[in-house]
């Protein structure tokens, strides 16, 4: 693993999670909300790992994804509980306390959409 600052998955990241704060804020129910939210928080930590790691970005996709799906099937139990975090408005917002399959997909559509440009880029690059 080779760490490295890359100044533009430092931007997409920081231009994600401003549009996650706006959701969050002004968007509390709806498609965008819960589908669309789920779907660039995937994006957004996956450049948020790109930031400082230039490795596989595979490798670094399947990771990121094996994270949301950990945490959300741990949505499934009651952790929030387990670390007297069930009244905290922040752990729930980023955490998540209701198990959705929906938040799956989200997920897994967000990681194949960033290996997808991925892939793009770097064939455009070698090309």
């Amino acid at each position: 693993m080779k760490l490295k600052f890359h100044k533009t998955y430092a931007l997409i990241t920081l231009l994600l999670f401003l549009t996650e704060a706006l959701i969050a804020i002004y968007l509390k129910t709806g498609f965008i909300r819960h589908t669309v939210g789920d779907f660039l928080v995937a994006i957004l930590m996956y450049s948020f790992f790109k930031i400082f790691i230039e490795d596989n970005h595979f490798k670094i996709a399947i990771s990121v994804l094996a994270f949301a799906f950990v945490i959300e099937f741990l949505q499934l139990t009651n952790y929030l509980k387990l670390f007297n975090l069930q009244d905290n408005y922040l752990a729930k917002l980023i955490l998540g306390s209701s198990f959705h399959i929906s938040d799956l997909v989200a997920y897994t559509l967000g990681i194949i959409t960033v290996v997808g440009l991925e892939y793009k880029i770097y064939k455009l690059w070698i090309t």
